[in-house]
């Protein structure tokens, strides 16, 4: 399965995902991934404390170089960006939006194929609302940001594979 369609059957699996009352692992097989029922509110958080997020990083992810970059806070906003490159050439890229929103915090996503066509339609997105919140980790719905040391950044994405969800791991360097 491609990476692409292995990404898209995340977010059509892990979006409309509903667990009773509490916050579970996503798809309840990944140990480093959340997903939390839509009557369980968001915690409290501001831009503040995703700050640690702030920089340029490089490293493995999903078979293939993996890059973010985000930047500082600039009206009400933290923008990110990603790029996938196998074999030496973009696989695919994304855009980030992370906001304040209802006193919490949302991720919202788009994603583009090397030739910057989009595989969202244009006034659609990917949503990951927040489900935990901690000084070095943030857990969204299905995705996982956790910075272990000043210059390291991991991040974990429930993907759903023949069936099954698994775990993807990022692990990511600050540039310099």
């Amino acid at each position: 399965m491609s990476v692409r369609l292995c990404v898209v059957a995340l977010f059509v699996v892990l979006g409309p995902m509903v667990w009773a009352q509490e916050v579970r692992p996503a798809g309840g097989e990944t140990p480093n991934t959340l997903t939390a029922s839509a009557d369980i509110k968001s915690p409290p958080a501001t831009l503040a404390a995703a700050r640690w997020l702030i920089g340029h990083w490089k490293g493995t992810g999903l078979g293939g170089v993996s890059e973010e970059i985000w930047a500082e806070p600039a009206g009400g906003v933290m923008m990110g960006m990603y790029r996938l490159v196998l074999n030496g050439s973009p696989s695919f890229y994304e855009f980030m939006h992370l906001a304040e929103e209802n006193g919490s915090l949302v991720l919202k996503l788009k994603h583009f194929n090397p030739d910057l066509t989009g595989w969202e339609e244009k006034d659609r997105w990917v949503t990951f609302r927040l489900v935990k919140l901690g000084p070095n980790e943030a857990h969204f719905g299905g995705l996982t940001f956790r910075r272990l040391s000043e210059n390291t950044l991991e991040i974990f994405l429930a993907l759903r594979q023949n069936g099954k969800v698994r775990e993807e791991r990022f692990e990511l360097q600050r540039q310099k």
